[in-house]
């Protein structure tokens, strides 16, 4: 019986330059620069669990892994909006660690650390093909999806991805890509970097 689920937008930088590696070698490659951070936001549109509501919240999954994903010992924290009950904390919590069961449950067999959490008023913006998402003073990032030639209003796509968020990735270069949290420290904005978004519909 679904307990939960949630859908909505997604966003994400990281510090792999375009086209991030670990995409399309199923989490095997190592990352461009040896390792890998990654902010990974999500603003839910429709959600519940447990009876919880967590319409109009977001979260950030704050990502670390020291070699190729796949090898895991990565690490792991959680900014929420600070508009978020003590309930609705601990229920984002459950399930971006994945904890109770959904597309994060597979990623945590990699994860050997969780940081913690974190609240923060959180923006996220979409314009088009552009997103900007920003959590207080511990994340600011941006990108512009790359458009394609056969219809300039849709990125260009990758897709049956193992990503845990949505297989199918509309791609897309970070503009700006700063985060200092959980000993996760990046500052970027040569717009050489790796982003990419879709819509996400969770449940479990």
């Amino acid at each position: 019986m679904t307990t939960w689920s949630i859908s909505g937008h997604y966003m994400e930088t990281c510090n792999c330059t375009f086209l991030c590696p670990c995409i399309t070698s199923n989490l095997s490659a190592r990352p461009t620069e040896g390792d890998c951070k990654a902010a990974i936001a999500l603003q839910i549109d429709k959600g519940v669990k447990d009876g919880i509501p967590l319409d109009g919240l977001s979260f950030v999954v704050m990502l670390h892994s020291p070699g190729a994903m796949a090898q895991g010992n990565m690490t792991v924290g959680l900014i929420v909006d600070d508009s978020a009950s003590d309930q609705q904390v601990d229920a984002i919590s459950a399930i971006a660690t994945g904890s109770v069961g959904g597309p994060m449950a597979a990623l945590a067999a990699l994860v050997s650390k969780i940081a913690g959490v974190e609240r923060r008023p959180i923006r996220f913006e979409e314009d088009g093909l552009n997103y900007t998402v920003s959590a207080g003073e511990l994340l600011e990032q941006a990108c512009e999806g790359i458009a394609s030639a056969a219809d300039p209003k849709q990125a260009i796509c990758i897709d049956n991805t193992a990503h845990p968020v949505n297989s199918r990735l509309s791609l897309a270069k970070a503009t700006r890509s700063r985060f200092h949290v959980f000993g996760i420290n990046w500052d970027d904005a040569t717009g050489t970097r790796n982003a990419q978004f879709a819509p996400f519909a969770w449940a479990g």
